[in-house]
């Protein structure tokens, strides 16, 4: 297995991520800075990792989100 030290991350699950940014945005806001149905409609935990999970771009704008918030 290879290391990423270079990548924040490395060894940080999805789920954590989308339970973080809840626990930091709550879905009403973190719905307006990722526009998806998922954080809109009826949001869950199961349903967003559902969606993020086959769909790239939208996993992206989590992440991207995820590391501006967490690590700067």
């Amino acid at each position: 297995m290879e290391s990423q030290p270079n990548n924040p991350l490395h060894g940080v699950k999805l789920a954590d991520i989308v339970e973080k940014l809840v626990e930091h945005y709550g879905w009403h806001e973190l719905g307006g800075k990722v526009r998806i149905n998922a954080f809109n409609t009826n949001p869950s935990i199961k349903s967003s990792l559902k969606f993020l999970r086959r769909t790239p771009w939208a996993r992206e704008k989590v992440e991207e989100l995820y590391l501006e918030t967490f690590h700067n």
